[in-house]
């Protein structure tokens, strides 16, 4: 079971909830949501996708209208296993 670090004063509206249960997994150590940016698409509703590999796990990006976030997530799990679990974070 897996931490989420809370260093930010603002995260993306329904990101803190969604991450709570992802961090449930018992091979997540640490997620860490990072930088707030305004994109040019909109995306209608709240999603999570996988970006890039990084050193310790993965870094994926939240959306919600214009507004996206990244977070990086700290795990042993493939890039495969991760995306099964947060899509189904994602319905």
């Amino acid at each position: 079971m897996g931490r989420v670090v809370l260093n930010h004063s603002t995260n993306l509206e329904g990101l803190i909830p969604v991450l709570q249960k992802l961090a449930l997994n018992i091979n997540i150590k640490t997620i860490t949501p990072a930088a707030i940016s305004r994109v040019r698409g909109k995306s209608s509703k709240f999603i999570i996708r996988l970006s890039v590999k990084t050193i310790n796990g993965y870094k994926a990006i939240a959306r919600k209208g214009k507004t996206a976030q990244e977070v990086f997530i700290s795990t042993d799990l493939s890039k495969d296993e991760l995306t099964k679990i947060i899509n189904t974070l994602n319905r």
